[in-house]
């Protein structure tokens, strides 16, 4: 991954599996969001590709690209409401966009959606109505409209406190759980990382490349990395300490 001829991150490989909480991780500017561009066809990698499945996202035709992505849904890091829609409009205008379904049937599916992240009720109101953590959630409901296979959640955190946090938390385990969708999340939030998260990459800003991968608990029982190791402890640097939080975490 480049901008010209800076290179972000090379010789990244890895395989998402169907019903992973798949977390990409790292410091601040090593290029999680970049690689989550990546995945979701808005950046094409100077070499290398992405699957899914067998089909090559960037070696297919438009017509098979489009297709590949409408298995997906992104929550963007600050939801990405349209603050001139209600949120009924946000979570239809995939809807509308992408299918030939009635207004009626739209309708309901909508509710239906809203009804899931738990803001039933709340059709007629507006983004700047809702609290950060609703308005995540509302991003989410969108995301799920189209019932992707795969839902991609770029730092789903961000901005909300530690209750808010948890509770989104608790929601994308129960979509995995509940509707058998694979989730990709770009967070910095340890809380989050290793509650829910079945499967991890590090990536590495100095080495540019990831340095690490493995469900993050084991990461943190098992790497003897010191980049990953003070990324998954906080900065701990006494082995006592880093000993007594992987003690804890186990």
């Amino acid at each position: 991954m480049a901008y010209g001829d800076f290179i972000i991150q090379r010789d990244l490989n890895f395989t998402i599996n169907r019903g992973d909480i798949f977390v990409i991780m790292g410091g601040s500017g090593c290029g999680k969001s970049t690689l989550l561009m990546h995945l979701i066809g808005l950046h094409r990698p100077l070499v290398g590709d992405v699957f899914y499945g067998k089909e090559s996202l960037w070696q297919a035709d438009y017509k098979t690209r489009k297709s590949l992505l409408r298995r997906t849904g992104v929550l963007f890091q600050s939801g990405a409401l349209l603050s001139s829609m209600t949120l009924a409009e946000n979570v239809a205008l995939p809807l509308t966009e992408h299918t030939r379904l009635s207004a009626q049937h739209i309708r309901r599916l909508v509710s239906y959606k809203l009804a899931l992240v738990g803001l039933a009720g709340f059709e007629d109101y507006y983004p700047a109505e809702l609290s950060g953590g609703m308005q995540k959630r509302a991003g989410l409901a969108r995301a799920m409209a189209l019932d992707p296979e795969i839902l991609f959640f770029d730092e789903p955190s961000a901005g909300l406190d530690p209750v808010s946090a948890k509770l989104l938390d608790d929601l994308i385990r129960s979509l995995r759980d509940h509707l058998g969708a694979t989730i990709v999340i770009v967070t910095h939030e340890l809380a989050s990382i290793f509650a829910i998260g079945t499967y991890s990459v590090f990536l590495d800003m100095e080495t540019k490349t990831m340095i690490a991968s493995g469900p993050p608990k084991q990461l943190l029982a098992e790497s003897n990395d010191p980049k990953v190791l003070r990324f998954l402890t906080r900065g701990a640097s006494e082995n006592s300490s880093i000993s007594a939080i992987k003690n804890q975490r186990a």
